[in-house]
Order: structure tokens, then sequence, then C-alpha cells
């Protein structure tokens, strides 16, 4: 038996035989004496003598005559009881009970002993051991009854400082409680607090919404409405100075020709608003076609015309692996015509360029649109896309404009899953990159997709990465709504979210596992999770921050291809 650690060994101080019951009171008033002697507090004295008395009355009963040595160690005191062989003490009550009293005790066969440890509390004065031995020789030697008399004196005051602990105990607890209520109500107070703060704003938000649904239905009314009369304007200035017309003065012409210039671009502002307001309702949806680069490029060329006539050169250039893509050819080519006539129109001197190349590590279409113009400054280059805003300037304010073309040009790029940025360096020229995923030869046409997740902005980023590769993306906003969206049209595979409302992730994969009709579903795990841990059930896995679309493809291709060789 060996509770608390080894007990060590030390200098003896002294040795007493124990063979009776008044030896045991004696070995107790010892014990407390050397204890005292040593430095001992006088509750640890107490509970050291009290020690003593239950291990000796248990080895009483074992035998007939044993010994207690008390021995210093270097920062403990130990006492030595000796034990005959075969003796049944380890389990013992007096042992247990002696066990919590003291800092360690050890049972020791080989050497015939059970042995005590009391630490010396640190940082006090000690005496050697020769003073100690000489203090214990000059004790005198006490009755039972005086030894009893002691404990009762020892147990009293014990007593008595228990009543006062339970005392102190109950009034730390009369504070206690005084304090959780007093928390408990301001708790429920601050609440009741939030609540109300949600409550208001839902409400904001939803006036929000409101307002903003209320804005994109005046623009796309207004714009709708606008349209009519504009073209009737256009049409009738066009037969006024078109071939069969009656002939009219320079002056009459001048102003027919104004006054169609400024219909027509006023039907251009009116269209923009509308594709905006499109835009920001989500309403504008790819249709992704084979789209011939060189063709668009050069009807592009042809069509724009440089405000500085000679001085300004517009040049295209298109890679040979970059001839060709899948794209919604009418967003990009308003894209492309955005940022063609911008560079045109603030350059005064130079080159226009549009050059067009494949990016094989990101699978992506690259077409830079540079220019050697006024540049934009540093300050400005982020809020070009915003609405309305325009880089303030002597050019500007010849030029006309409305502020909405880049804001117009970055949304259609977005639905199509790309990217738009500019470069600038004020008085040396800009540049635009745009970058659009180019679908992978090496990847399979993929009928039905599912995304799982309960994040509506990361299903739209998904929906625009599988454009050109699945023919219908179904989006799902927890584990139950996913289930639901399968039973009625099983995908041909699954992306899914692990930490999800109501069902998650794992749990989905479950249901899915024992269902015939989908255990069969690849199933690509995308995840904000930090582990990368995955259910067994799942293909592949992919993390959700700062997904690409060539690893979201990739990871497609090894769940359809796991599928497969099933």
């Amino acid at each position: 038996m060996n509770r608390g650690g080894s007990v060590p060994d030390g200098e003896e101080l002294i040795s007493v035989p124990v063979r009776d019951e008044r030896d045991v009171f004696a070995m107790r008033k010892l014990g407390r004496d050397v204890a005292e002697a040593v430095g001992l507090e006088t509750q640890d004295q107490i509970r050291m003598a009290t020690a003593l008395s239950e291990i000796g009355r248990e080895v009483l009963g074992e035998t007939t005559e044993t010994f207690a040595t008390f021995l210093l160690g270097q920062d403990s005191l130990v006492v030595r009881i000796g034990l005959p062989e075969q003796a049944a003490v380890q389990t013992a009550d007096g042992v247990t009970l002696a066990g919590r009293l003291v800092d360690a005790i050890e049972l020791s066969p080989a050497r015939g002993t059970i042995s005590m440890l009391k630490r010396l509390p640190p940082g006090r004065p000690r005496p050697s051991v020769e003073e100690i031995r000489a203090r214990l020789a000059k004790l005198t030697p006490t009755t039972a009854l005086d030894e009893l008399r002691q404990q009762n004196h020892e147990l009293a005051a014990t007593l008595e400082e228990v009543i006062q602990l339970n005392a102190e105990l109950q009034e730390t607890n009369q504070g206690v409680l005084a304090l959780y209520n007093q928390l408990s109500e301001e708790l429920e107070e601050t609440n009741r607090g939030v609540v109300a703060l949600y409550a208001e704003l839902d409400e904001k938000s939803a006036q929000l919404r409101e307002a903003s649904a209320a804005k994109d239905r005046f623009w796309a009314t207004v714009s709708h409405e606008l349209r009519t009369p504009l073209n009737s304007i256009i049409g009738l200035v066009r037969l006024l100075v078109g071939p069969g017309g009656e002939p009219l003065a320079d002056e009459q012409l001048h102003q027919i020709q104004l006054i169609g210039s400024s219909a027509e671009t006023l039907l251009n502002l009116v269209s923009e608003l509308l594709d905006m307001a499109k835009a920001q309702a989500g309403r504008l949806d790819p249709q992704p076609s084979q789209v011939d680069l060189v063709a668009l490029a050069e009807r592009l060329r042809m069509s724009l015309r440089p405000t500085g006539g000679n001085r300004v050169r517009l040049t295209t250039r298109i890679a040979h692996d970059a001839r060709e893509m899948l794209v919604d050819e009418t967003m990009l080519t308003r894209v492309l015509r955005n940022l063609l006539s911008n560079a045109l129109k603030f350059t005064e001197e130079g080159e226009v360029t549009l050059d067009v190349s494949f990016d094989a590590a990101t699978h992506e279409v690259v077409l830079l649109v540079t220019d050697t113009g006024i540049g934009v400054p540093e300050e400005h280059q982020e809020r070009v896309f915003e609405e309305f805003y325009q880089v303030p300037g002597p050019i500007q304010v010849r030029t006309k404009g409305t502020g909405l073309g880049l804001p117009y040009a970055r949304r259609l790029v977005e639905a199509m899953g790309g990217t738009l940025r500019l470069s600038s360096v004020a008085g040396a020229g800009t540049t635009v990159t745009l970058k659009l995923p180019s679908r992978d030869d090496a990847m399979p046409s993929v009928g039905r997709v599912l995304v799982a997740d309960d994040d509506a902005e990361f299903r739209a980023t998904v929906r625009r990465m599988l454009s050109g590769v699945a023919a219908h993306v179904d989006e799902a906003a927890d584990g139950l709504v996913a289930l639901e969206t399968m039973a009625a049209n099983p995908p041909d595979i699954a992306l899914v979210d692990l930490l999800m409302p109501r069902l998650d992730g794992g749990a989905l994969l479950q249901r899915m596992a024992r269902d015939e009709r989908l255990r069969r579903v690849p199933v690509v795990v995308v995840t904000a999770a930090g582990s990368h841990q995955y259910p067994q059930e799942a293909s592949a896995v992919v993390p959700k921050q700062g997904l690409r679309r060539d690893s979201l493809l990739a990871a497609l291709r090894r769940a359809l291809e796991q599928a497969e060789a099933r």
C-alpha cells in the first residue's frame, strides 16, 4: 500500500515500545509533543496524534508488542511502526482514517513497518536534531486519564472551530445567494433588452428589405416606362434624317441629330439602370455557350472608335489556347464593351489593348484590358466600383458617363463565376484584369448537383463556380431540406456542409447511406470546420475558406471517379 508517494528516511529522534493500550496513549501523547517540537501547526499536531492512535490500535490487534520510531527528514516528520509478518492491516478502517490525516502513508512488508509522513511548514526556523532530542528527554510520563482529558480538550476545541466555520459558511452562503439573485435579475433584465433589440433589428431588417425591393421595382418600372417613348423619339429622328424624309436645313439637321444623340444616351442610361436592378435582385442567369473569342474581339474592335483619332490604337491579341470558351456571350460582350469604351474614353494618346490568355494553373481565361491613358489615383481605385461614382478630373468633365459601367461589369462577371480587378498608376495608364472560369475538358458534365449549406452567399458562389459544368444546381439551407430535395430529384453528386442547423452534414450522410436511392450518390464535404477529418461516407473534402473553382472541380472529379469505380 502506498498513498501520497513513498516515505523517505530521516534522523531518529526517539523510539518507544508499544505493548498495550496504555502505550498507545503514551505514543499518541509523544506524537503530539514531537510534532510540536519540529514546528507543526496545532491542527497538524492533533492530526498526527490521532493517526498514531488509529494505527497503534490496528497494529495491537495483530501482535502483542511493537515499536514506534520518530524520524526527522529534510522537510518532513516520519513515524515508523513495526508490523508482524502477514499482518492484515492494509484495508483496516484505522489505516484508511490515518491516511486522510497525514500527507503520505506506506506499508512496507520487506521492512515490516508501516510509515506515516507529515510535511513541515516551509520558511520556519527549525531546531536541530540534538535540540529536539534534549527537549523530548525532559518530558514527564503521562497517564491514560491525562491523555484522555487532553483528547477531550482537543475535541472540544475542534468542535468550537467547526461551529465557527459553519457559521461563517452560512453567512457566505447567504451572501452568495443574494449575489446570485441579484445577478439573475440583472441577467433577466439584460435578456429582455437583448430580445427587444433583436426584435427591433428584425423590424429594421424587414424595412430595409422592403425599401430595397421597392427601389428595385421602381428602377425596373421606370426603366421600362422610359424605354418606350425614347425608342419612339429615336425612331422618329431616324425617319427625319434618313433617306426619303423632307429636306432639312443645316441647322434643323444639326438640332434633330442632337435630339437623337441625347435620346440614345438616355436610352443607354435607362438600359444600364434596368440591368443594374436585375443584378441587385440576383436575377442575372448566365446562359453559357461556346464562344469564338477571336470573332468577338474583332467585332468589338470594329465597332469601337478611339476618341483620340489616329493618336490612339485599339489592338487585340488572343492566345492560341484561349480562342474559344464556354461562357454567356451577351454578358461577356457587355463587359468587354464597357471596359474597352472606358479605356478609349480616357486615353488621348497611345494604345488600348485587349489580351486574352489561358491560365493552366487555375483553369481560368484571363482577359486584360490595358491602356496608356490618364490612369486612376490609388485612393479612387476601389471607389470606381461604387454605383454612380466618377473620378474627378478635367477629362471626366468633358466626357459623359453615369458611373454605372464598372459596377455593372463587376456584377456581370461575378454572375459568370469570375473576378474583376483594377490596377492603375495615375498618369501612366490602367489595367483591368478579368478572370473567368474555363470548363475543364477532363471534367465530365454533371446533370444535377445539390449544394447543402446554410450560407446563402456561399451557395450562390458555388452555383457560379458550377456554371458550364452542372446542368441543374439545387440548393438546400439545412439537412432536412436537402433530404426532401434529393427525394424529389436525386442528384448526380452532392456538396454538403458539415455544420448546418436542424440536421447537420454528418447526420445527413448517415441518412443517405440508409436510403436505397441515395446511398450511391457521391458526396463532397465542404466545411469551415478546423478538423481535417470527415465522415467515411464522404468521397472528398474541400475547405470553405478560400475555395477556388479548380479545387472544387478537382474534388468533384475525384468523387465521380470513385463512384464509377464502385
